[in-house]
């Protein structure tokens, strides 16, 4: 007599054989025949310049996880404004607390600079040498 975990882990068992079967199969069917067009990558269907290990600009990734947070955010908001009318002025103040903490994030991330796409360089600082101590320098070797 099998426990439901027991039928639960016969069903995982039976679907990673399962897995492994088809595998093999399609192993042994498809032809293997490599030509150097074929090991070529692809990119949408235009020719591969380069080499593939590029390093890509970060930017790319920070936008992309910037507009994920505060889209995720925003979809949490069709629940509440569908149904803050129920909960009366707490679930209005609620939504607005939300809406406060969610323009206060933006915020940030415009003033961090985050959401512009060209960041202005940083120039180093250069320290300008004192006209007054490369005189005394100069009397000294004169000396």
């Amino acid at each position: 007599m099998l426990t439901e975990f027991g039928k639960v882990f016969i069903f995982i068992l039976i679907a990673i054989l399962f897995v492994i079967f088809i595998v093999y199969v399609a192993k042994l069917i498809r032809p293997a025949r490599p030509t150097t067009e074929k090991l070529k990558t692809y990119e949408c269907g235009e020719n591969p310049e380069g080499s593939p290990w590029i390093k890509f600009n970060i930017r790319f990734y920070v936008v992309a996880l910037i507009f994920l947070i505060f889209d995720v955010e925003v979809v949490l908001l069709i629940p509440w404004a569908l149904v803050y009318k129920n909960f009366g002025i707490a679930g209005f103040s609620v939504g607005l607390i939300f809406l406060l903490l969610l323009g206060l994030g933006m915020a940030y991330e415009w003033r961090k600079g985050d959401l512009e796409w060209e960041k202005p360089k940083v120039a180093p600082p250069v320290v300008k040498p004192n006209e007054n101590n490369l005189d005394k320098k100069k009397e000294m070797v004169e000396v």
